[in-house]
C-alpha cells in the first residue's frame, strides 16, 4: 500500500471513531407521563415530579425525556393515551394523579414500570397485590382520599353546625372515587339530609346548584377527584353566588376562592412519584418498591370568603389550619 492510501486511511478512520463511539452511548430513557387534565391547568404538579426526578438524579432534557399525554378532563380517553405511550415504548409510565387511569395503563402493559397516584385503596383497586410487596409492574403513591372524606365532613359540620341539608357532589365516570365517597359520607352524616347530585359535566355543575338551590340546601360537599378539580373555578364562583359554604379535597379550591379544603399535599404526593420514577430508572423493580403513604395533609380555609359568607371560624380551627387566606 502506497504511503499516502494509507495516511488517507488513518485519517479516515480517526474520523469515524467519533461517530462510532457516539452510536454506542445508550439512549436517553424516555419516562411517560399521563395524566387526566391539561397541560396550561397541571404547571404546578409537573414542577413538583420534575422536581422528584431531579432529586433522584435525573434531569430533562440532560439524561432524560418527558412524554406528555393529557386526557384533557375525559377518563374514556385513558386508554387510548396508555396505548399510545406503550406503542411509544418508553421506559416507564407515570400517572401520578388517577388511580383509574393508573388501571387503564395497567391493561395496556404488562412489562413497563407503571408508577401511579391511587386516590383510593391500591390494593382494592387491583393496581398491587399488597402495600408492601406491590408484585406486578406497578408501584406508588395512596393520596388516602377516600379515607379523609369523614374528615371532611366533620370540618363542614364544625362551620356550620346548623346545617340540616348538605348537598353532595359525586361523579358517576370516576370509578376511584364514586362509591367510596357515597358510603363514608353516608356513614359519616348524623341527622342532616344529603342532597346527591350526580354531575359529570360543567352544564351538569350548572344544573346541580341550580337545583341545590331550589332545594334549600345550607352548605356543600365536592367529593374527591380528578374532574372537580379541574372544575374549581366554576365550582368555587358558583358557591359563592349561591351563597353556601363548601368544602373541597384540595387546596386548589380555596386558592380559587373556595371555602376551605382537607387533603393531601398533592405537590408532595406528585414529587415522591417523580422520586419513585427515578429510583425505577436506576434499575429498581416495581415489585420490590413498597407503595408509598401520604403523610401530609393539609387544612387551608379562606377567610376573605368565610367573611363573605357571614361565616364565624373559631379561632381554634384557624390555629389549626395550615394555611389561612386573607
Amino acid at each position: 500500500m502506497k504511503r499516502r492510501e494509507l495516511i488517507t486511511l488513518l485519517g479516515g478512520a480517526a474520523v469515524a471513531w467519533p461517530f462510532a463511539t457516539e452510536a454506542q452511548q445508550p439512549a436517553m430513557p424516555v419516562v411517560g407521563f399521563l395524566d387526566f387534565g391539561s397541560a396550561a391547568e397541571r404547571t404546578q404538579q409537573v414542577a413538583a415530579f420534575r422536581k422528584g426526578l431531579t432529586e433522584g438524579g435525573y434531569q430533562e432534557g440532560q439524561n432524560v425525556a418527558l412524554e406528555f399525554r393529557w386526557a384533557e378532563g375525559q377518563y374514556a380517553r385513558f386508554a387510548e393515551l396508555a396505548t399510545d405511550l406503550v406503542r411509544r415504548g418508553v421506559s416507564v409510565i407515570a400517572i401520578p394523579g388517577s388511580g383509574t387511569g393508573a388501571l387503564a395503563v395497567k391493561a395496556a402493559t404488562t412489562t413497563i414500570p407503571i408508577v401511579f397516584g391511587a386516590t383510593g385503596d391500591p390494593v382494592k383497586e387491583g393496581l398491587v397485590a399488597s402495600l408492601n410487596r406491590p408484585g406486578g409492574n406497578a408501584t406508588g403513591v395512596n393520596f388516602f382520599t377516600a379515607e379523609l372524606v369523614a374528615k371532611r365532613m366533620q370540618l363542614l359540620r364544625e362551620v356550620v353546625p346548623a346545617a340540616n341539608r348538605i348537598a353532595l357532589f359525586v361523579n358517576p365516570t370516576d370509578a376511584e372515587n364514586y362509591q367510596s365517597t357515597l358510603r363514608e359520607v353516608g356513614a359519616a352524616v348524623g341527622g342532616q339530609q344529603v342532597l346527591v347530585r350526580e354531575v359529570a359535566t360543567g352544564r351538569e355543575i350548572d344544573e346541580a346548584f341550580a337545583s341545590i338551590a331550589r332545594e334549600k340546601a345550607d352548605a356543600l360537599f365536592v367529593a374527591p377527584g380528578s374532574f372537580f378539580n379541574t372544575r374549581r373555578v366554576q365550582l368555587a364562583v358558583l358557591a359563592a353566588r349561591h351563597a353556601l359554604p363548601a368544602i373541597y379535597s384540595v387546596r386548589a379550591y380555596p386558592e380559587a376562592g373556595g371555602l376551605m379544603s382537607y387533603g393531601t399535599d398533592i405537590l408532595d404526593a406528585f414529587r415522591q412519584v417523580g422520586a419513585y420514577t427515578a429510583r425505577i430508572l436506576k434499575g429498581a423493580k416495581p415489585a420490590d418498591l413498597p407503595v408509598l403513604q401520604s403523610t401530609k395533609f393539609e387544612l387551608v380555609i379562606n377567610l376573605n370568603t368565610a367573611r363573605a359568607l357571614g361565616l364565624e371560624i373559631s379561632p381554634t380551627l384557624l390555629a389549626r389550619a395550615d394555611e389561612v387566606i386573607e
